[in-house]
């Protein structure tokens, strides 16, 4: 079946069958029922961080009262006044944002250096499948948290910011995915920059960089991600509290008030405060900034496979 819309001297492009037909009514019944799941499980997900939203603009005695819901009540900024003059806080958010500066760009450049040989067919990279059983068992097995926390000590890295960069510095799940991306790239890209001159070098950065852009974005977003939330490193890796990220700080905050390290003017303010509603408060600042930059990364997961064809 062809189209009747063609251009003088083109071939014909074949029209997807069924596309003009009107919708069944078990097709619209679908739709219905699909749009209303999504739509329950959005609200799922977010019904929650909105409540976070409304405990911390309302007002402390609403809060311990238990009159919030899902508006504020009697709003109030006296909770986020009291989180933004604390240096604590500033303090694990700058140790964050210069572990995300370090972690998230040695991440994506060694994820993309180990991609690329990887991705090669057995008779250009001999080897290739003892590499790749080998970054694969690290997937299954690890050494566990003794070896790796004596590790660190050895390493003269503990309280170093190097502690919470290094140990993560190379996904081999991201290795995966751009791997399996950069084998879906025509080898006649590769073929034509070798014709020309151009090295494996040239050929990564000028050509396959570009193309991969998409997946390049989705490994930058994961590894934002991870560096941004993890918590756990930073319990164990860093001994004081100065040294100590914002997640991590966010996690001793909400598990226990450490009464004995906040001076006479704090413990005054906080008898006005909901403890409560400075948790929420301070969880709300704490994600702001990865909300902000969700936004710019994920336009690129619709693009397509490749950004690039092959002239015939």
């Amino acid at each position: 079946m062809e189209s009747n819309y063609t251009i003088r001297g083109a071939t014909p492009w074949p029209a997807r069958p069924g596309s003009h037909l009107p919708l069944t009514s078990g097709q619209k019944v679908f739709r219905v029922f699909n749009a209303i799941a999504l739509a329950a499980l959005a609200l799922a997900c977010l019904l929650p961080f909105w409540y976070v939203i409304c405990v911390s603009f309302s007002d402390a005695s609403a809060v311990l009262a238990g009159r919030v819901r899902l508006l504020p009540v009697n709003f109030s900024l006296a909770s986020y006044q009291y989180v933004l003059e604390r240096g604590a806080f500033w303090t694990s958010l700058l140790n964050t944002f210069k572990r995300v500066g370090l972690g998230v760009p040695l991440n994506v450049l060694l994820v993309i250096l180990s991609a690329y040989p990887l991705s090669k067919e057995g008779k250009a990279f001999s080897g290739r499948t003892v590499y790749v059983w080998i970054f694969f068992i690290t997937m299954l097995f690890n050494g566990g948290l003794i070896p790796n926390y004596l590790l660190i000590i050895k390493l003269k890295l503990l309280n170093s910011i190097w502690a919470l960069v290094l140990p993560g510095c190379l996904n081999v799940f991201n290795v995966v995915l751009m791997l399996n991306f950069f084998r879906q790239i025509p080898p006649e890209l590769e073929d034509a920059a070798f014709v020309d001159g151009a090295g494996h070098w040239r050929i990564l950065w000028r050509i396959w960089a570009p193309i991969s852009v998409p997946s390049i974005a989705t490994i930058t977003l994961f590894s934002l991600v991870t560096h941004w939330n993890s918590w756990f490193d930073g319990m164990i890796y860093m001994k004081k509290m100065e040294y100590q990220p914002l997640q991590t700080y966010l996690r001793s905050i909400i598990m226990t008030m450490n009464f004995e390290t906040m001076s006479v003017t704090e413990l005054e303010r906080l008898s006005k405060l909901n403890d409560r509603a400075v948790k929420c408060s301070q969880i709300i600042i704490g994600a702001i900034p990865i909300i902000m930059v969700y936004p710019f990364l994920q336009r690129y997961f619709v693009t397509g496979i490749t950004l690039g064809s092959v002239k015939g």
